[in-house]
């Protein structure tokens, strides 16, 4: 691959292209009362069909919303449609509001804590025991904890530019990806410590499970450096995931050890069986019940049709776009996440698309990109903090300035096609949180807990009522807030049109959705 100087040169040439990159948001958040309480409660009939809306869904648990925009060409139009998409939500919750921060409230026990229902038909409760399946390998709290993932696809011709080589488009982008989710990889401990936003969590969450959090206050536990306990293996962890090492070295490798974790049987989870009491528990025994259990920073995505499997979707057609799914909720936006934070994003991603990606060594997984982010989750904003970078040791904060400066002609290249000069903007924000610990989101919710001498709970529910106030006290026209009724409707129709159509049995319809996996 030629040099990163003669690529940017490149790009140059043809600066309009990157007016054509797209981006989408899935914003997850929980439902809790006013009082900071997990909702027990079902979906809401007036944000419609969890299984069929385009927009509104649930995630793990019953109370986890998640938002979703289309793709979109701007930040601007990106963040509007989400900031509507919210709008609408907030009024039609009733006593209730959306949890504004990654690590939930206080839960109650395990047994109350609603797995998310979809209906009846063959689809809808794939999706339910696939979560039943989550409960019994992971248990529910995890369920409950939420983040923001983003979306992100660049031009076809890009990769034409940047030297990528293929026999086909389809192969060029899928091998462009790839590249883009090493360099990610390398680097996406510096997302951690710029946005990482979760250094706390209430006592109760952990409940019995053992950690080495040192104690806030009588309700809070914590990590003084902490950037993303989220991110730690508090918030992501099983024996089973921890022993699987995929491969973004070639996508060949990366669907041959999906594949491979999708079928192959774990002893525990064997013994718990797929039926209990005549119900199933999971879709199968395997280390994975399906690809999209594996937890993971960045994805590689291809959009797939009702009931098709992602990895046949891949396989049959390559990547499409990348999916980054480390982004923490940013507490003080009402929406999760910031303009200014879309445009860093930009620029890194082209950055990481852009500059030369070298194969990781023997096995195709790096140790030390692992250890350089969980260093990071857990003490990012230690002084002195010290990575490492090509086997030598490196301040976080030599690193994190080399970095933006390696950035920076990626957001100049994005502001001149957009006609503005706010990445350029993005970055230098940026810039200041690596020289000063103190701007992070994560040093902002310890420093506000000290200074309105409050737990983490107490807060992060004034900051969620405040932003549900400003939701729904904010313009939505009369035009608009119909078009939103009438997507309600239509999926609570198409929901009742799939459950009238339904012939086959949910076993044979398991059985044809494992049976649709193709082997790579």
């Amino acid at each position: 691959m030629s040099s990163s100087s003669h690529r940017i040169g490149r790009i140059r040439q043809e600066l309009a292209l990157l007016s054509t990159v797209q981006r989408g948001i899935e914003k997850e958040g929980l439902r809790v009362d006013l009082n900071g309480r997990l909702s027990l409660t079902p979906h809401p009939h007036a944000l419609g069909s969890a299984l069929t809306h385009p927009r509104i869904t649930t995630d793990y648990s019953e109370a986890l919303l998640e938002l979703i925009t289309g793709t979109h060409g701007s930040v601007e139009s990106l963040l509007q449609e989400l900031e509507e998409t919210h709008r609408f939500v907030a009024r039609n919750l009733h006593e209730e509001l959306i949890w504004n921060q990654s690590m939930p409230p206080p839960l109650p026990p395990e047994e109350e804590i609603p797995i998310a229902w979809y209906g009846t038909s063959n689809s809808g409760m794939l999706k339910h025991v696939y979560r039943r399946g989550l409960a019994y390998r992971y248990g529910k709290a995890m369920q409950c904890i939420a983040g923001v993932h983003y979306n992100f696809s660049l031009p076809d011709r890009l990769w034409d530019l940047i030297g990528i080589e293929g026999i086909s488009l389809e192969q060029q982008r899928s091998k462009g990806y790839l590249a883009l989710i090493r360099n990610f990889t390398r680097y996406s401990w510096l997302l951690m410590y710029l946005f990482g936003a979760s250094p706390a969590v209430p006592r109760a969450f952990l409940r019995d499970t053992p950690h080495n959090l040192k104690e806030f206050d009588s309700e809070t536990l914590y990590l003084p450096w902490a950037t993303s306990l989220r991110m730690s293996d508090l918030g992501y962890q099983n024996k089973a995931q921890s022993e699987l090492q995929l491969c973004y070295n070639d996508l060949e490798t990366f669907l041959r050890r999906m594949y491979s974790a999708v079928t192959t049987v774990w002893p525990p989870y064997e013994q718990l069986g797929t039926h209990k009491n005549g119900e199933w528990i999971q879709l199968n025994t395997n280390i994975l019940q399906i690809e999209n259990e594996y937890y993971s920073s960045i994805r590689p995505k291809r959009t797939t049709q009702r009931g098709e499997r992602p990895a046949t979707a891949l396989a049959e057609r390559g990547v499409e776009y990348i999916e980054v799914r480390c982004l923490d909720i940013d507490p003080w936006s009402p929406v999760g996440i910031r303009a200014e934070t879309c445009r860093f994003l930009d620029a890194f991603l082209l950055f990481c698309a852009a500059e030369e990606s070298p194969f990781f060594p023997g096995d195709g997984h790096c140790t030390v990109s692992r250890d350089n982010f969980s260093a990071v989750v857990r003490e990012g904003r230690k002084p002195g903090l010290m990575l490492e970078q090509n086997g030598e040791p490196i301040s976080l904060r030599d690193w994190g300035e080399l970095l933006i400066e390696r950035i920076q002609p990626y957001a100049e290249m994005l502001d001149e096609a957009s006609g503005h000069k706010r990445h350029a903007a993005a970055l230098q924000t940026q810039l200041q949180k690596i020289r000063n610990t103190e701007l992070t989101p994560s040093a902002k919710v310890l420093h506000a807990m000290r200074e309105a001498n409050t737990d983490f709970t107490q807060l992060m529910l004034q900051v969620s009522r405040n932003h549900h106030e400003t939701l729904c006290s904010g313009p939505m026209d009369a035009e608009l807030l119909q078009r939103y009724v009438e997507e309600v409707q239509a999926s609570i129709q198409e929901q009742k049109d799939l459950e009238a159509s339904d012939t086959e049995s949910f076993d044979d319809y398991v059985a044809r959705f494992h049976a649709a996996l193709i082997k790579p």
